[in-house]
């Protein structure tokens, strides 16, 4: 599974997580190597870094600046799941290495 020029949106995220149906990320991709820029609703700005294994999973770092002026970071692993219509489809698992250290469940959609 390739991300290279894929958009994704928020579609669910939990309470405790900062991105919101507001956040999109641009995803780009070398070989295995998954970059993202991402910003919207309570984040000004944000990168990710991730390996993509061959089952399209991603195993990814994050960090961010949030609307109070936080610098955030975390862990995730997305697991990817391709739509009827072709869109891809990422469930996420996620943990702050910053702030409280609590961890979350997200789901994201490629916008077209």
């Amino acid at each position: 599974m390739n991300y290279h020029n894929r958009i994704f949106k928020v579609v669910t995220n939990t309470d405790n997580g900062d991105t919101s149906s507001e956040t999109t990320f641009h995803y780009k991709q070398e070989g295995n190597i998954l970059t993202s820029s991402y910003s919207g609703g309570n984040i000004v700005s944000g990168h990710l870094l991730g390996i993509v294994d061959d089952d399209g999973n991603i195993d990814m770092r994050y960090h961010h600046i949030n609307t109070d002026g936080e610098i955030m970071t975390g862990i995730c692993q997305s697991t990817p799941e391709t739509l009827e219509d072709g869109r891809i489809r990422l469930h996420e698992k996620w943990k702050w290495t910053s702030g409280d250290q609590s961890s979350g469940k997200s789901t994201i959609e490629e916008i077209v």
